[in-house]
């Protein structure tokens, strides 16, 4: 399966995943002391909603219009604001044209303290992503694979801080990568804060790779999910994961209160389903 960024900018899955994103940091704030956050697979970080990859799709019309044009009730729209501010500050107009992208949405959120380092593998994808942030002293755009990245740039000085590993699966084996890739660096850094984002397409792939999680040794992996339809044959996406290590200790509780909602504003016909599971829990 591929999923490349552009094509499925502000659909229903980059909506779980932003929120979650948002309330990490959310919470990483505050605190006053510095943070850092690696973005692994980011992309070019702002993408056009009615240009050719994501106007091909529309996916987004299904994503991030609904949630603009709904009425939340609180506390869930308290939850979902910072995320939303993050979109609207890439439309002064009140018109939605551009979603931005994981770097882009950390950015919006940190302080003068924090820093961000953005990793993209493909050429173009980083130039463009170079641009996007040219001039901003807080962030540091590197042409990387991110998979690299991670034996290499943790612990960060900050000794604070957030990896997002949100990779494309543009290559079977996702899923075991992912899980080497959470050994390896929970041992450079085990205090660090981990999330990991997958697609649900084949029910087996997510059951194994829980599987595999819970078979290490690492302690508080929160597992997060959303479905908007039923299991097709043959697979299609039909829902999206993260997997969070060491998530503040809010976090479940504002998923408990956030993914119904979310489930049924995201969802086919009334079809929204979520689940929240720890798979390995304090030891």
């Amino acid at each position: 399966m591929n999923y490349r960024h552009a094509f499925h900018a502000g659909n229903f899955a980059d909506v779980v995943k932003h929120i979650i994103l948002t309330r990490i940091l959310a919470y990483l704030m505050r605190k006053e002391a510095a943070f850092r956050v690696i973005d692994t697979h980011a992309g070019v970080g702002l993408y056009d909603l009615l240009g050719d990859e994501a106007g091909r799709t529309g996916e987004w019309r299904e994503g991030i219009a609904r949630l603009m044009a709904a009425e939340l009730p609180e506390p869930v729209a308290g939850l979902v604001a910072p995320y939303l501010a993050a979109v609207a500050a890439q439309n002064p107009d009140g018109q939605l044209r551009h979603y931005p992208g994981s770097p882009f949405i950390t950015r919006h959120m940190l302080r003068d303290q924090d820093r961000l380092m953005a990793l993209e593998l493909h050429p173009a994808d980083a130039e463009a992503l170079r641009e996007n942030f040219a001039g901003d002293i807080q962030t540091r755009v590197t042409q990387l694979d991110g998979w690299a990245a991670i034996g290499t740039h943790l612990p960060p000085k900050e000794k604070r801080g957030l990896v997002l590993v949100d990779p494309p699966f543009e290559v079977k084996g996702e899923f075991e990568r992912m899980t080497r890739a959470l050994v390896k660096a929970h041992a450079r850094w085990p205090g660090g804060t981990y999330a990991f984002w997958y697609p649900i397409k084949d029910p087996r792939d997510v059951q194994s790779y829980a599987k595999a999680l819970g078979a290490t040794s690492i302690a508080k992996i929160l597992r997060l999910e959303l479905t908007i339809r039923l299991p097709s044959t043959p697979p299609r996406l039909h829902g999206t994961g993260m997997v969070v290590v060491n998530p503040p200790f809010v976090l479940e509780e504002e998923m408990r209160t956030l993914l119904p909602i979310l489930a049924g504003l995201l969802a086919d016909e009334g079809r929204g389903r979520f689940h929240i599971e720890w798979i390995r829990g304090e030891g």
